[in-house]
């Protein structure tokens, strides 16, 4: 059995979570899980599977350069791209047809990933500095969200994340 490689670029950890829960679902003892940032070669991996997390309606800055410098190699193997933001939360915004940060990364690349999920995110108000806190609090008022910042708020459905990795056949 071939390698498998799954990365991720995550604010607060939940993007990992789901990478590690995509790993525990596919029963495939070849996969690895790393940071974006921290991955050499894709060569020895027949698949590669990218999670990013939005924070404050960006993707972070690695996750465009990951892509960028293995685009060719990318291409050339299974792939698959999902994206882990609290908008997700919303059945009309769940999809990677609907989702706006989806739409929009796919403009902003040159790559088209084989596979794409969206999943919603989590807020984790009790864990985040005071200007996280309130940024986010005011985003999820805007928003209807929750804003009881003495809670935590997971929203991601992780049905739909066992669903993704059946079809990703890792």
């Amino acid at each position: 059995m071939k390698k498998s490689l799954i990365t991720y670029s995550t604010v607060d950890g939940q993007t990992k979570e789901i990478c590690e829960k995509i790993s525990e679902l596919s029963n495939n003892s070849f996969i690895d899980i790393l940071p974006i940032n921290k991955v050499g070669s894709i060569d020895a991996y027949e698949k590669v599977v990218i999670g990013a997390s939005i924070r404050y309606g960006n993707y972070r800055k690695d996750v465009f350069q990951f892509i960028n410098k293995n685009i060719e190699k990318l291409e050339l193997k299974e792939n698959a791209f999902f994206s882990v933001n609290v908008v997700a939360r919303k059945k009309e915004k769940n999809s990677p047809e609907t989702n706006p940060y989806v739409i929009k990364f796919l403009d902003k690349i040159d790559w088209v990933p084989k596979k794409i999920g969206v999943f919603a995110g989590k807020i984790d108000y009790p864990s985040y500095k005071f200007f996280d806190k309130y940024a986010i609090k005011f985003i999820m008022w805007i928003t209807n969200g929750p804003t009881d910042t003495s809670k935590t708020f997971e929203f991601t459905d992780w049905k739909k994340v066992e669903e993704f990795t059946k079809d990703l056949n890792l």
